[in-house]
């Protein structure tokens, strides 16, 4: 029988309005009521009984709606006892059918039991002296195992037909629950209980537990679905627990709501409560409110500003939804909703002419489109750093804060963010309360060699990462050059080159990046840039702005133009967001963060020396007079070493983007054109030929770089392609050195890296680090490195 009273409802207003279609509409209901009872009751004395009560009620109804026609308006008393009947004929209906079953059962009919006091058009309060003193006669004669009672209808003290008007039923049971003094309430809806959010809004939402009275109160205020404050009030009286439950799904237990909150959070934690941050139960939004400013120096100390200020909002006919003032009085906030803020600005602009006339208040300000956040929960009163938790989960999202109300209660903490922020809000407080302390919602761009090998790291750790260290990895999106892979709540990383064969959709960057940023519930967000593409380094300034952390090896960025390179890290500086990039100069070797220590404690740099290419580390490292020097650079194509085009190594162009990247983290201001490398490809090979046709010429030019070599070892020396940062002369240089053999560079091993760093505090002996600077392992490591990190920044244990 759901919706009749709404339909009910409809139909008065039509009779009202001379709309002769509420005829149909009324026969339609009587319609439905006789089919249901035919379906249910099949046959007998108990569907006669209920069919000839239904047909009287309907012509009953027909002659007073035929009233309201002729005469274009209905009293409430008349409205009231119309939209009345829906539950009359349910509670009929469900005591036959019950009767019908075998069981002793009869119905109540409100109208007769319940007396309450009108307060306001929209409010009723109960009289339960009156009542209980009427149901006692009734129940002397009525004794029976089974009562169903009519919902939302009641009377007046005067007999008058009314009801509790909306949310009525809940407010019955209630009600009755404290008039019986009964031991509990269940409250059957289409729910399974009481969310920890909106799940339309937040798909990891949680049903709890439990709720105390105030926080059920608290949530409901703030738009929640849970029960209409009201509902609470006569329960609270005799502690009687409200329970919410799923008629469509008896198996889930549902939601508790009661007095009880215990002082230890260890025994009142349940499974579907939060474990980090244990005294928030629930979160609820109010979307479309306009902030209000009323600001002015001749506020301060001023008695019954406020009471003015409030006095001209209530003239307006506006409802203030949350109210915050700072203690110097300097000024008023509140929130209304966003359809009543011009009402009540203008009502503020004439209560305070003369005022604003003579800069005693400086301005009536609007912000609109704005939206409430509550966080709610009885125990937030008694734990440190509530607040805090709130606070820097909506900072690490990059959500601004328009203004914040918390009650001496802190039953809740009331904050107001942009309206296009409200889900995004939502998601990240929900987020750091419920799911793991440290969630990431992680998008691969090019699933290349490396991209591909940090996906397989990423799949053996992520079990430990979240059982052990509170970290919860999940790939959103996979993006290739020509296909991409999204999925809102994670892609299965043990198939996901199949899932991108067989599901992937034409790549749209742009796309995947929306996709990241607002497709699911976990606000921490990074893009990791596995490429070496000039063109997707391009939208990491977006991609910072938007809050998305960023990770790479991808040295596009850091080399590019100065320009640029100094826009994204002054946007990434003033932000939250995150800008890791440690592979990028020595794949998984802590070069950056070892230069970043030197500096933040304090050091200073004189200069950067290494061998900084793991490919050119291991041709020298095998060019020792025993084979030529192309046929060591072919080897090393065939095992992987070089990049498809032996001359993007042999180049130094990659080793001058290295030392371009260190340089600018010290602080010099290169440009990559300043770093000229010593090419090892032979000027007629540079251009215009093919790999191949390079590969077969290179070894006319073995003669010039064996004599070098023959001359290095004649001085007991060792040749080595290094790149080196000058910092007192603000230079950055690439070039073929000769080293000692005694030399730490001349003692490397396969395709390690060597990277020496000459400061004030270690000037006599330079600190050195060295290690493997090549490889998808390596790099990919790195990469997952610089995750990691980004994870104890957000939260996660170290």
């Amino acid at each position: 029988m759901s919706k009749v009273t709404d339909q009910m409802y409809i139909l008065l207003k039509k009779a009202e309005n001379k709309d002769d279609s509420y005829e149909a509409d009324l026969a339609q209901i009587h319609k439905r009521h006789t089919e249901s009872a035919i379906a249910l009751l099949k046959e007998g004395t108990e569907l006669d009984r209920f069919l000839d009560t239904l047909k009287s009620d309907v012509q009953n109804l027909q002659a007073i709606l035929r009233a309201v026609y002729i005469a274009g308006h209905c009293t409430e008393s008349f409205s009231d006892f119309i939209v009345g009947h829906g539950e009359l004929w349910s509670a009929q209906l469900l005591a036959a059918t019950v009767r019908k079953r075998g069981l002793s059962c009869t119905w109540m009919n409100a109208w007769d039991i319940l007396v309450v006091d009108p307060t306001t058009p929209n409010q009723v309060d109960p009289d339960f002296e009156a009542s209980v003193k009427k149901m006692d006669a009734w129940y002397s004669k009525n004794a029976t195992d089974t009562i169903i009672v009519t919902g939302f209808i009641a009377s007046t003290s005067d007999n008058v037909r009314t009801t509790l008007k909306r949310d009525g039923s809940d407010f019955s049971a209630a009600i009755f629950a404290a008039l019986l003094k009964a031991k509990e309430v269940t409250i059957w809806t289409d729910v399974d209980g009481v969310y920890s959010a909106d799940p339309r809004k937040v798909s990891e939402a949680v049903i709890l537990d439990t709720l105390t009275y105030q926080e059920a109160w608290e949530l409901s205020y703030f738009g929640a679905y849970v029960l209409h404050p009201r509902t609470i009030m006569p329960v609270m009286r005799y502690d009687i627990p409200i329970t919410i439950r799923n008629v469509f799904n008896i198996s889930a237990q549902g939601t508790k709501i009661s007095s009880y909150v215990s002082s230890n959070a260890e025994t009142s934690l349940h499974e579907n409560e939060p474990e980090g941050c244990s005294s928030v139960k629930g979160f609820a939004t109010i979307d479309n409110v306009a902030l209000i400013n009323v600001e002015g120096t001749g506020m301060a100390g001023v008695p019954g500003t406020a009471s003015e200020i409030f006095g001209a909002v209530k003239d307006a006919g506006a409802n203030v939804i949350m109210i915050s003032q700072a203690s110097s009085e300097h000024s008023v906030c509140f929130a209304v909703p966003q359809r009543e803020a011009r009402a009540v600005a203008k009502a503020l602009e004439e209560k305070f002419h003369r005022a604003l006339a003579a800069r005693r208040l400086s301005r009536v300000d609007v912000i609109p489109n704005c939206c409430i956040l509550a966080a709610v929960g009885q125990r937030m009163a008694s734990t440190p750093g509530v607040s805090a938790t709130l606070f820097s989960a909506l900072a690490k999202a990059n959500i601004n804060v328009r203004a914040i109300a918390q009650g001496c209660s802190e039953y809740n903490v009331t904050i107001v963010v942009d309206q296009q922020d409200s889900v995004r809000a939502l998601k990240a407080v929900h987020s750091r309360v419920y799911l793991s302390k440290t969630t990431m919602s992680v998008g691969i761009v090019g699933p290349g060699l490396i991209g591909g090998t940090l996906l397989k790291q990423l799949n053996e750790q992520a079990a430990t990462l979240k059982e052990e260290f509170n970290i919860d990895l999940r790939v959103m999106g996979i993006l290739g050059s020509k296909s991409m892979l999204l999925d809102d709540r994670a892609i299965s990383l043990d198939s996901w080159k199949h899932l991108l064969k067989e599901n992937g959709e034409p790549a749209d960057i742009h796309r995947f990046t929306d996709h990241l940023r607002s497709s699911n519930s976990i606000p921490n967000k990074v893009i990791v840039d596995c490429t070496a593409s000039a063109d997707i380094a391009k939208y990491y300034y977006q991609w910072i702005k938007k809050g998305i952390h960023v990770i790479t090896p991808n040295k596009k960025a850091n080399s590019g133009p100065l320009d640029q390179y100094l826009r994204l890290r002054d946007l990434q500086r003033q932000s939250y967001t995150h800008y890791f990039y440690e592979a990028t100069v020595g794949a998984g070797l802590p070069i950056i963060s070892t230069l970043r220590g030197l500096l933040e404690t304090g050091d200073k740099i004189l200069r950067v020396e290494g061998i900084f290419s793991g490919t050119l580390s291991y041709i020298f490292n095998c060019f020792n007079g025993e084979k030529p020097f192309s046929q060591i650079v072919l080897e090393a194509k065939d095992s992987g070493y070089t990049e498809p085009d032996p001359r993007d190594d042999l180049s130094g162009m990659d080793v001058a983007r290295k030392v371009t990247i260190l340089a600018r983290e010290i602080g010099l201001k290169l440009e990559l054109e300043n770093v000229q490398p010593d090419s090892l490809v032979p000027e007629p090979l540079r251009e215009g030929c093919s790999i191949e046709e390079f590969l077969n010429k290179l070894p006319d030019y073995d003669e010039k770089i064996e004599e070098m070599r023959a001359e290095a070892e004649r001085c007991n020396e060792v040749l080595r392609y290094v790149g080196i940062v000058d910092v007192e002369n603000g230079k950055g240089s690439v070039r073929l050195e000769r080293y000692s053999r005694s030399h730490p560079f001349a003692q490397l091993s396969g395709s390690d890296n060597i990277i020496s760093f000459r400061t004030k505090r270690y000037n006599a002996q330079p600190l050195i680090v060295r290690g493997p600077g090549a490889g998808a392992e390596v790099t990919a490591g790195g990469v997952f490195c610089d995750i990691l990190r980004l994870a104890s920044y957000l939260g996660a244990p170290s």
